[in-house]
């Protein structure tokens, strides 16, 4: 079984019958596994194809990216932006931004891709939005206080998509004293998204779990 939940095979086959990626976007992800830190957080073909038609369907003016690691998302969801739109992303890791900002250059997407550096919380509070689209992905400790802080500068039709809710399954486990910080803080964050009146959501089954959500 693979860290995302079906088998290799049924990876595999759902990422060959997907359109493979830029060539920039393979340039950056060799070098994410080559010489990054846990390239496992790198967002795969598949998903970044998904990102990208949700891009394409929402038409966004602004999307807040909450988790840049080295720029693969940021750089997929750009692909389908409206010429008016505009990508902020956000990274704690020095490191990290200065491979996804040599990336976003790279590809002729600095117009229009800013990486803001420092706590995505106090980033979010100097942002006035409203935000089209806002993706989750960074610390899983912290997602509850990034959900609070983005939804209420959200836009009319805004989403928001949140990456591994999953957690490799482990929260779909019962709840034990064992469970680590990171497993506990998501199957709360789980919790408090579906009891939450303000928003109507969906989890999806793609790769480690992810969750769409709207205002009810």
């Amino acid at each position: 079984m693979s860290p995302y939940l079906v088998s290799d095979e049924v990876e595999d086959y759902g990422a060959a019958h997907t359109t493979p990626p830029a060539a920039h976007l393979l340039a950056l992800q060799r070098e994410t596994v080559e010489t990054l830190d846990a390239p496992q957080m790198l967002t795969g073909d598949v998903e970044g194809r998904f990102l990208e038609l949700l891009v394409f369907l929402a038409a966004p003016r602004l999307v807040l990216e909450i988790g840049t690691y080295s720029g693969y998302s940021a750089l997929a969801m750009a692909a389908a932006l409206p010429a008016d739109g505009q990508i902020v992303t956000c990274e704690l890791s020095d490191e990290h931004a200065d491979v996804a900002e040599r990336h976003i250059a790279a590809a002729g997407q600095s117009g229009r891709i800013e990486v803001r550096r420092g706590r995505a919380i106090d980033t979010i509070a100097t942002l006035d939005g409203p935000f089209d689209l806002v993706f989750i992905d960074a610390d899983k400790a912290s997602y509850l206080d990034y959900y609070e802080a983005v939804l209420p500068k959200l836009s009319a039709r805004g989403v928001i998509v949140v990456d591994n809710v999953f957690w490799s399954g482990r929260v779909a486990q019962p709840a034990s004293v064992d469970d680590e910080d990171s497993t506990v803080a998501m199957r709360a964050f789980n919790d408090h998204v579906m009891g939450d009146p303000r928003v109507i959501n969906v989890m999806l089954t793609v790769r480690d779990g992810m969750t769409l959500l709207r205002r009810a």
